[in-house]
């Protein structure tokens, strides 16, 4: 028995379709539907009931196939083993990531690479939803996005890990007149002219907040961080954002700098995190990486 033939059995299961696994596997129908075929043969059961609408396991089906899941996460294990002593992780490493976490991937990239030469890195600034359609359709390893109550994940075939707990806090000028408060209300944003990064969560935030608090005077999103910068410094504008963003890259020097927390009833927790396909079995490489990254942000917390 080849672990190629449970791989292909797994894929099946988990898209409900051979011409779809095989698709998902960069395979033939035919390689998929024989080495299913295979193991059937070998085991002396059907594992798979098929049908024009697809491929769903038989009740001893789903129970040999939770086992052949079980199998592939102890042989990832044992590969990860044996790379551990031999030193030569290779392969590659496709990272989909929303704006704002780039500054802490860069640093992790970095080390990580120099630790694995060997290894490709690919790292692609997307929407969370082309992230969460990359990670779906196997274009992309490891997906960071904000997760926050609007936006449920695990129904659509990938699983969150959270990694930081953040929230939305405003910055703006030392030389604001809001530069001796701690906090900001509803009202005095209103009173501001504000300035906002295009991103996702941010969106999201705001058109919640007007809808609560009523308009806000918004003077423009853009992805041009310099613009930001300078409206806080030159015209003391205020901007939004998640709180690790101003740390791990400030918009301007920390001494010109205020962070004010938002005067608003409790929210449901948002937090940073990383998405990677339901059932499927990260390899070494994520594996690695991600164990680097919470090494780094178990650091930042501590900052927060």
């Amino acid at each position: 028995m080849h672990i190629e033939k449970l791989e292909y059995l797994v894929e099946v299961a988990k898209t409900g379709s051979i011409s779809k696994a095989a698709q998902n596997l960069h395979v033939t129908i035919s390689a998929v539907s024989q080495a299913v075929s295979s193991l059937e043969e070998e085991w002396g059961v059907s594992v798979l009931k098929r049908s024009r609408s697809g491929a769903v396991p038989t009740a001893e089906g789903a129970v040999i196939i939770k086992k052949a899941v079980e199998l592939l996460h102890k042989y990832e294990e044992l590969k990860d083993a044996a790379q551990g002593y031999s030193n030569t992780v290779q392969g590659r490493l496709r990272l989909a990531t929303i704006p704002g976490p780039m500054f802490l991937l860069e640093q992790a990239v970095l080390d990580f690479k120099q630790k694995y030469p060997q290894v490709k890195i690919e790292i692609a600034e997307q929407g969370s939803q082309d992230i969460i359609d990359n990670i779906l359709n196997d274009k992309s390893d490891l997906g960071f996005i904000i997760l926050f109550k609007d936006r449920l994940v695990e129904h659509l075939g990938v699983t969150f890990e959270r990694l930081l707990k953040v929230k939305m806090v405003a910055a703006t000028s030392i030389h604001s007149p809001l530069a001796f408060q701690k906090v900001i209300t509803p009202g005095e944003l209103k009173q501001q002219s504000v300035v906002l990064y295009n991103d996702d969560y941010v969106k999201w935030f705001m058109d919640d907040f007007q809808k609560k608090y009523g308009e806000v005077d918004i003077a423009y999103t853009t992805n041009n961080r310099s613009l930001i910068s300078r409206a806080c410094m030159n015209h003391l504008a205020v901007t939004v954002g998640l709180n690790y963003s101003f740390i791990t890259e400030p918009l301007f020097a920390e001494d010109d700098t205020v962070i004010l927390n938002f005067d608003l009833p409790e929210e449901s927790p948002v937090y940073l995190g990383v998405i990677q396909q339901k059932d499927h079995i990260p390899s070494t490489i994520s594996k690695h990486f991600l164990d680097r990254l919470k090494h780094d942000i178990s650091a930042l917390q501590q900052m927060l």
